[in-house]
């Protein structure tokens, strides 16, 4: 039966990487909301930011079930920042019959910080693969980011 990945952790800590290693290694299908959002939008979607990243999420979860139809597992690279929005998921597969494991990416802070100067050089450099990671994002970021617990998590990526 085909399974659902959820990728969890802070951005710029290894998520999308990691989700495409899984890829390769298991063909499944990936769905990423930020390759989806900067194909669309680009760098700036403006003040509608987080209502379009809520109707691209909802696309995601409905595209999976049709990926999951065909017999193929799937890998979602959401962030999956906090608590209502991992429960969220995993309710939505479990009432399918589905099985969803939640794999976290945790870095130390140190790394976490060199990442993001690293991601925002690239970024200036013209890198549209990515978002750049400005004050603002990390405030949002520092202050919505719900670190899961031991019993949420499947598998640890440290």
């Amino acid at each position: 039966m085909p399974r659902v990945i959820l990728i969890c952790g802070k951005i710029c800590v290894g998520k999308s990487t990691y989700a495409e290693k899984i890829r390769r290694e298991s063909s499944a299908v990936l769905l990423s909301v930020d390759e989806i959002m900067l194909a669309v939008f680009g760098q700036y979607a403006g003040e509608k930011h987080d209502e379009y990243v809520r109707n691209v999420q909802q696309y995601i979860f409905d595209k999976s079930l049709e990926i999951l139809r065909v017999e193929a597992d799937v890998l979602l690279d959401c962030g999956f920042w906090t608590k209502g929005h991992r429960d969220y998921a995993k309710e939505f597969y479990r009432q399918r019959g589905i099985p969803c494991e939640l794999h976290c990416i945790d870095i130390d802070d140190g790394e976490w910080r060199r990442r993001i100067e690293k991601r925002n050089g690239a970024v200036a450099a013209g890198d549209k693969n990515a978002y750049f990671v400005d004050e603002n994002l990390l405030k949002k970021l520092e202050e919505g980011y719900e670190t899961p617990t031991e019993d949420e998590v499947d598998v640890w990526v440290r």
